[in-house]
């Protein structure tokens, strides 16, 4: 019940996130506003650091691959600012959540990126197909 709580309340987040970004973007410029997002996100992370008294891992041994997240956050911010501006908050995060779905439900499905089987079934179809026909109608209407 946690879990589902805090992933729940980080979709708040994300929409407050993709907000302030694209706001931010609108002021001073995508790559400009880029530079001040990953700033401020790294003098955080610091913090946090600095906060927990943890140890640093090494990391040494890890493959290119795991780094890839930090180039992704990069474009994820960028395609967020370019479309909070031209579709707003509603259907730039309608959009997103559609594209996550879709992504994750492959990623399980097929175990990738060495995560465990959870094969796709009708319900999550339906749960999507009923999700993608109410973006939608948020595009038409």
């Amino acid at each position: 019940m946690m879990y589902k709580a805090l992933a729940t309340f980080d979709g708040v987040l994300i929409a407050l996130m993709v907000a302030f970004n694209g706001l931010l973007a609108l002021h001073i410029g995508n790559n400009q506003s880029l530079l001040v997002i990953h700033f401020v996100g790294l003098f955080g992370t610091i913090l946090l650091l600095l906060g927990s008294r943890g140890k640093l891992q090494s990391i040494r041994g890890l493959q290119p691959y795991h780094f890839i997240a930090g180039a992704l956050g990069i474009f994820n911010v960028l395609f967020n600012n370019l479309s909070f501006s031209a579709l707003g908050a509603t259907l730039t995060l309608s959009l997103n959540l559609l594209g996550q779905l879709i992504a994750s439900m492959l990623i399980d499905h097929f175990g990738l990126l060495g995560l465990a089987l959870n094969k796709v079934n009708r319900t999550k179809l339906l749960g999507v197909a009923i999700m993608g026909l109410g973006i939608i109608s948020m595009i038409i209407l």
